[in-house]
C-alpha cells in the first residue's frame, strides 16, 4: 500500500498519465473490483442469517449496530461532503463503510500472526466475515433506494428504484434456485481427477458472467451486482472452487498492487489541508467512530455471552480492520462528487490506521494467554477422565493391519467417554510419487494419483472400517495420511498430532516381521522418523515391535490375550501403567502386572554412591511411583481384575535373567521406554545398544539375539523441556 501511494505521488509519474491512460486504469480497477466482490460473496454463506445466532454472529451484529449508530449520530454535525451532497445518502454511505470489516485483510493478518487456530482468532475471523457480509448486504439493498445517480424528476427516481429492485430480485432468485442445477450438471460431467472439458468451462464462466452483470444492465452498481451473484451462487463444487482459487491468485498477483497505485493516483495529497484544525478534527473523529463503535459493540455483545472484557476489547480492535473495498468505495464516492478530497484522504488514512495496531493487539492476546492458560501436557496422565482418548495410529502399509487393529482394540477402555483413532498412513515421497501428484481443484492441497498408493489406502480404510463396524462400541475412526520425505515426515506428523490434539502417537517398529518370526534389516528412514519423534513429539508416544505371530491374531471380547506390563519406575513406566489401565477393561485380555523391586538386602546388590541432589531426586521419583502404583492397585488389582506379581532383584543381571524367563508366557509386553534414572536394575542393559531409542528394557526384549516371541509396546511420556517459551497455535483463553 505504502509503495503504491509513494510511487503515484511522484510528480513525474503522475504527469505521465494522460486523461486516456487514467481512464483506462479506472476501467481496469473497476473490473478488478467486480472480480473481488464476486469472490468475496462466493466465499460467504448468506443462509447463516436464517439460523439461530451463534457467538460470532452476535459479536458481528453488536459491533455493526454500534458503529452505525455512532456514525449516524456524529457525521451529520460535521462537514464531510461536498456542497451538493445529500446528507442522508452521505451518512448512510459512511455508516456502512465505517461499520464494515475487511474480512480478507483481517483473515490474512490473523493467520500471519499465528493465532488463526486459537479460539479468539477463529472467533475474530468468523465475526469479521459476518460483519463484512452484513455491511455489504445492507449496502447492496440500500443502493436500490439511494442510488448515486441524480434525477430532478421524482418519477425517474421511482422508475429506477423499481427497475433495479426487480432485476436484483430476479438475479438473486436465478443465482440461488436455478444455478445449482446447472452447476451440478457441470460438476457431474467433470468429476474430480479428470480434466475439465473446455466447452463446459467456457459455458460455466459465461453463465457466471451473465448472472453477475444482469442487474448492472438496468442501472444497478456492477460491483454490488457481482457481490450479490457470488453470495447466492453455490460455494461447493468444482467450478466454484476453481473460480475462488484462480481469481484470488489473479487478484493477489495483479489487482492489489495496481489498486494501491490507482488509489494514490486518484487522490491529491497536496489538497489535504493539514494546516486547518477542521481537517484533523475530521480525521480523529472518523478514527474514534471506528474504534469506539467496534470495541463498545463487541464488549456489550460478548459480555451477554459470558466472555471476559479484555478479550472482547481485543476482538473489537481486530474488527476495526478495513480492506480494499472500503478504500475503493470512498475513492469511488470522490469520483462521483459525494466526498471532498480532504475527507477522502482522511478516510484512506483512517483505513490504514485501522490495521497498524493489529500486531500489538495480537501480542497482548498471546501475553494474556501465557498467564491464563496452564501448560497443557498431552499425556495419558493429564487426560481428563471425562474426555475421549485421541490416538494417532500410524502404519507403514497393509502388513501392519493385524497388529494395529489389535492395538486399537485393546486401547478402547470404557465405552464412555470412548476412543478416537486417527489412522494415518506414513507414505514416503519418492521421485516416482512426486510425478504423480496433482493439485486439488480450488485448493492448495496436493493429491496422489498413483494407483498403488490409492489402492493401499483404500485397503487400510476398508479393513479398519470393517473392524469398527463389527466392534463399534466406544470407537470413532478418522483417516489421514502423511506424504513426505523421511527428512520431513516427523515434522509433518508433529504438526498433525498438534492439530488433532492427540494424547498418544502409536508407531510401528522400523523392522518388518518375517514369516519365520525374525525381523528383516529394517528401513533406516522409518527408524530416523521414530527417533526424531521420540525427541520432539508433542504428546506421549508408543512404538510397537512385533515378535512371533501371537499379536497378529484377532482379539475379540471372547478371546484370551495374555498381556503383561513391566513396572520398574519412572515417568515412562507410570505412563505405561496408565495405558495398561485401559487394556485392563477389555474382556478378552488377561493382564498381568510385573513389578521389579530392588532387593537391597541381597549380597549381589552393588553399592552406588549418590550425591545429595541425586538422593532427593530418587526419593521424589520413588514417591511418585508408589502413588501411581497404589492408585492402580486399588482400581484393578485389589478387585481381582488384574493379576500381580513381584520380582525382587539385586542388579541388572538378574533383571536380564527375569526378562528371559518371560519367554512364551505373554502375547504382548508393555514397558516404559526409560526406566527411572540411576536405578540399579537397568544399569548396563543398554550395553547391547542394538536399538537404544527403545530404552534399556525395550532394547533387550526386541533384540535379535533375545529369545522372546512376545510383541513389545514401548511407551514414552511426553517430554516437557522446562516451561513453554510460546503457545501452541490452538491455545484457548475465551
Amino acid at each position: 500500500m505504502q509503495v503504491g501511494l509513494f510511487l503515484s505521488s511522484i510528480e513525474a509519474i503522475r504527469n505521465s498519465f494522460g486523461d486516456q491512460s487514467a481512464l483506462n486504469l479506472d476501467n481496469i480497477v473497476d473490473f478488478g473490483m467486480i472480480l473481488y466482490t464476486f469472490v468475496l460473496g462466493l466465499e460467504m454463506d448468506p443462509y447463516v442469517i436464517l439460523k439461530s445466532p451463534s457467538r460470532h454472529t452476535i459479536l458481528a451484529y453488536a459491533s455493526l449496530i454500534s458503529t452505525i449508530a455512532l456514525t449516524t449520530a456524529i457525521t451529520p454535525w460535521l462537514p464531510y461532503g461536498a456542497n451538493d451532497t445529500n446528507i442522508i445518502t452521505l451518512t448512510t454511505t459512511l455508516s456502512l463503510t465505517l461499520s464494515g470489516t475487511g474480512s480478507h485483510v483481517l483473515t490474512r493478518l490473523i493467520t500471519d500472526l499465528k493465532i488463526g487456530k486459537s479460539d479468539i482468532g477463529k472467533l475474530a475471523i468468523m465475526a469479521g466475515v459476518h460483519s463484512d457480509m452484513m455491511a455489504m448486504l445492507i449496502l447492496s439493498i440500500g443502493f436500490v433506494f439511494l442510488p448515486l445517480a441524480r434525477f430532478s424528476d421524482a418519477r425517474d427516481v421511482i422508475k429506477l428504484v423499481v427497475k433495479m429492485a426487480l432485476t436484483l430480485l430476479l438475479q438473486v432468485v436465478v443465482a440461488a434456485k436455478l444455478s445449482p442445477y446447472f452447476l451440478d450438471w457441470v460438476n457431474n460431467e467433470n468429476p474430480e481427477g479428470r480434466p475439465l472439458k473446455g466447452s463446459h468451462f467456457v459455458l460455466s464462466m459465461a453463465f457466471m458472467a451473465v448472472i453477475c452483470s444482469c442487474a448492472a444492465w438496468f442501472g444497478y452498481s456492477p460491483f454490488l451486482s457481482s457481490f450479490m451473484a457470488g453470495l447466492f451462487l453455490p460455494r461447493e463444487g468444482r467450478i466454484s472452487k476453481w473460480a475462488i482459487s484462480k481469481l484470488n491468485k489473479l487478484l493477489s498477483l495483479l489487482f492489489y498492487p495496481l489498486f494501491c497505485f490507482w488509489v494514490g493516483l486518484s487522490i491529491e495529497f497536496t489538497e489535504f489541508h493539514a494546516s486547518q484544525p477542521d481537517t484533523w478534527e475530521r480525521l480523529f473523529t472518523l478514527l474514534l467512530i471506528v474504534a469506539v463503535g467496534k470495541v463498545v459493540g463487541t464488549v456489550i455483545g460478548g459480555i451477554l455471552l459470558g466472555f471476559r472484557w479484555p478479550e472482547l476489547a481485543a476482538i473489537g480492535l481486530l474488527l476495526m480492520a478495513k480492506g480494499h473495498f472500503q478504500i475503493y468505495f470512498v475513492v469511488h464516492a470522490l469520483r462521483h462528487g459525494d466526498l471532498e478530497m480532504t475527507t477522502c484522504i482522511s478516510l484512506v488514512i483512517v483505513f490504514f490506521l485501522s490495521i497498524v495496531h493489529t500486531p500489538f493487539v495480537v501480542k497482548h492476546i498471546i501475553e494474556r494467554a501465557r498467564k491464563l492458560v496452564p501448560v497443557q501436557r498431552m499425556t495419558l496422565q493429564c487426560l481428563d477422565p471425562t474426555s475421549e482418548l485421541r490416538i494417532l495410529l500410524c502404519l507403514h502399509g497393509p502388513h501392519n493391519l493385524p497388529s494395529s487393529t489389535n492395538l486399537m482394540e485393546i486401547s478402547r477402555g470404557k465405552p464412555i467417554p470412548g476412543l478416537h483413532v486417527y489412522v494415518t498412513d506414513m507414505v514416503e515421497l519418492t521421485e516416482k510419487l512426486a510425478t504423480a501428484l496433482d493439485r486439488e481443484e480450488g485448493t492448495n492441497n496436493m493429491v496422489v494419483t498413483d494407483r498403488s498408493v490409492i489402492n493401499t489406502r483404500e485397503q487400510i480404510t476398508e479393513a479398519f472400517q470393517s473392524y469398527v463396524d463389527e466392534n463399534n462400541a466406544g470407537i470413532t475412526l478418522s483417516r489421514s495420511h502423511v506424504l513426505s520425505t523421511f527428512n520431513g515426515m516427523a515434522k509433518d506428523l508433529i504438526v498433525l498430532a498438534e492439530d488433532l490434539m492427540v494424547s498418544l502417537i502409536l508407531l510401528p517398529f522400523h523392522k518388518r516381521l518375517n514369516a519365520d518370526g525374525t525381523h528383516d534389516s529394517g528401513t533406516p528412514g522409518f527408524r530416523y522418523v521414530n527417533r526424531k519423534l521420540l525427541r520432539n513429539a508433542p504428546c506421549s508416544i508408543g512404538i510397537l515391535v512385533e515378535r512371533g505371530s501371537g499379536f497378529a491374531e484377532k482379539i475379540t471380547k471372547s478371546s484370551q490375550c495374555d498381556v503383561a506390563i513391566i513396572f520398574i519406575g519412572g515417568k515412562d513406566d507410570r505412563e505405561a501403567l496408565l495405558f495398561a489401565g485401559r487394556v485392563a477393561w477389555h474382556p478378552g485380555v488377561k493382564l498381568t502386572v510385573i513389578r521389579f523391586l530392588l532387593d537391597t538386602s541381597s549380597e549381589n546388590a552393588p553399592r552406588r554412591l549418590y550425591n545429595r541432589a541425586n538422593i532427593e531426586e530418587e526419593e521424589e521419583e520413588m514417591k511418585l511411583d508408589d502413588e501411581s502404583f497404589t492408585d492402580f492397585y486399588e482400581k484393578y488389582i485389589a478387585g481381582g481384575k488384574v493379576a500381580y506379581t513381584e520380582k525382587h532383584l539385586a542388579n541388572s543381571s538378574e533383571t536380564y535373567t527375569t526378562l528371559k524367563s518371560l519367554k512364551g508366557q505373554h502375547t504382548l509386553i508393555i514397558v516404559g521406554r526409560g526406566a527411572r534414572e540411576n536405578t540399579i536394575l537397568t544399569l548396563g542393559l543398554n550395553d547391547w545398544k542394538e536399538c537404544p531409542e527403545l530404552g534399556p528394557v525395550g532394547d533387550v526384549l526386541s533384540g535379535s539375539g533375545f529369545e522372546c516371541d512376545s510383541s513389545i509396546l514401548i511407551i514414552q511420556q511426553h517430554r516437557l523441556k522446562g516451561q513453554l517459551d510460546g503457545l501452541s497455535d490452538d491455545f484457548s483463553i475465551m
